[in-house]
């Protein structure tokens, strides 16, 4: 039998994964502990489990009369993810589809496998064109996007100047890019060794009417973003490589970012590092203005939601407080 008390703790357990990932909004603790008083108080919790009905009766019925229909849809979307958690602990537990309530949401991002970033980055070097320099232009582009997690935005204007490889430490200057910041971009010696090979090659084909951008196109002029977001749609098109959910974002140029982001975090959450003091460093090589701007890329993302939360059941096992 679940009681009260327990929906309590199965609160208390969600919430310390969330945190596990960075994701530390107090209003979700407010609202779902709102939710379970709310199931309490009109005997949904006792000795059975929570039925899609009673959230959406707490989302709507329940919901502050300054509560717009956009609120009462975000109230839907935080307690859907707790009853997702929930379902997989009490079998039985009801989750409310996602559009009982209309909510402006964003779609959830696509995240590339090791094995499709491969395939695209092997296919654009091999894509025919009568222009020598596209393949290669094309395929570093794709493969600098997919080591760094920079913007496409950024990696079309950064110029010759911009890349310091030849510093001790190699890295990519970011100059007065979104939000009037700048900053400067590690980068991995694979990375480094890359982008020379493609500035000798880039130098092979250079005329003098070439402009001193890194990435141009075959007259030598940077490259256009919405041209470029077109090819590659297209060519995640001709290679199948597509959401299993239609709902879901289908992928794009900068879901290279969300890619690198998403990965980062699994990998910090693999290696026991404590991922809430390091995603404030992930948010500045990013270029966000605070970690609050990556949550975005980190929620509802099963590869890292299940690597959180295998270090919270082992840090649960080992006595730890989650």
């Amino acid at each position: 039998m679940t009681g009260p008390l327990e929906f309590e703790r199965h609160v208390d357990d969600y919430l310390a994964i969330r945190k596990a990932v960075g994701l530390t909004n107090t209003r979700h603790g407010r609202g779902l502990r709102d939710f379970i008083a709310y199931a309490k108080n009109i005997g949904a919790t006792d000795g059975s489990p929570i039925r899609a009905a009673t959230a959406v009766s707490w989302a709507w019925d329940h919901a502050p009369a300054t509560c717009g229909i956009r609120g009462r849809g975000d109230r839907l979307i935080l307690v859907r993810g707790f009853l997702n958690y929930l379902a997989a602990i009490i079998p039985g537990t009801e989750v409310p589809g996602p559009r009982v309530i209309a909510a402006g949401r964003r779609r959830r991002p696509y995240v590339f496998s090791d094995e499709e970033t491969t395939t695209l980055i092997n296919s654009a070097r091999r894509s025919h064109s009568r222009v020598p320099i596209r393949p290669i232009v094309l395929s570093t582009m794709l493969g600098l996007l997919g080591s760094t997690g920079i913007r496409v935005g950024e990696a079309c204007r950064l110029t010759m100047a911009d890349v310091r490889l030849d510093d001790a430490h190699p890295h990519l200057q970011i100059l007065q890019t979104k939000f009037h910041k700048s900053r400067l971009v590690p980068i991995h010696a694979t990375v480094a060794a890359a982008l020379s090979g493609y500035c000798e090659e880039r130098r092979a084909h250079e005329r003098d009417t070439w402009g001193d951008r890194l990435f141009v196109n075959r007259d030598g002029r940077p490259l256009d973003v919405h041209d470029l977001g077109r090819w590659f749609a297209s060519l995640c098109q001709s290679l199948g490589i597509a959401p299993a959910n239609t709902h879901d974002r289908r992928p794009c140029l900068t879901s290279f970012r969300h890619t690198f982001a998403v990965r980062r975090l699994c990998e910090w959450h693999s290696a026991g590092l404590d991922v809430q003091s390091l995603l404030p460093t992930l948010a500045v090589y990013l270029g966000h203005v605070g970690p609050e701007s990556s949550y975005w890329y980190l929620s509802a993302t099963p590869d890292l939601l299940r690597a959180a939360g295998t270090r919270f059941t082992l840090d649960r096992s080992a006595g730890g407080e989650g």
